[in-house]
């Protein structure tokens, strides 16, 4: 199974979404070709209604704990409940260009 597959599992199995997206971005980055490394999570959930912010993305880091330790390098993690992604007119932000580890 591959990092991508086993993100989708366990967002899936952890918050019973309405929306999941999983994006591997990590051919937007300097690592090799093929890699799994950096993605862009959108997910929409009735488990995030009355949650901040920092507890949704919490609750995500929490459910993927091991491959955050393990295999991700990095996560862009957008969460919404269905009435905030109604609102957003089902449209997630656009991961940023890599600095390609440069500093501004």
């Amino acid at each position: 199974m591959t990092v991508q597959q086993t993100i989708e599992n366990k967002l899936q199995t952890g918050f019973s979404p309405s929306h999941l997206q999983v994006v591997n971005e990590s051919f937007m980055h300097n690592v090799p070709k093929g890699s799994e490394s950096h993605f862009k999570v959108v997910i929409v959930s009735d488990e995030f209604t009355g949650k901040r912010l920092i507890g949704r993305h919490r609750a995500v880091n929490e459910v993927l704990a091991y491959e955050l330790a393990n295999s991700i390098h990095a996560l862009a993690i957008h969460t919404y409940t269905e009435q905030e992604w109604i609102t957003l007119q089902e449209q997630s932000p656009d991961s940023p260009n890599c600095m390609g580890g440069t500093k501004l």
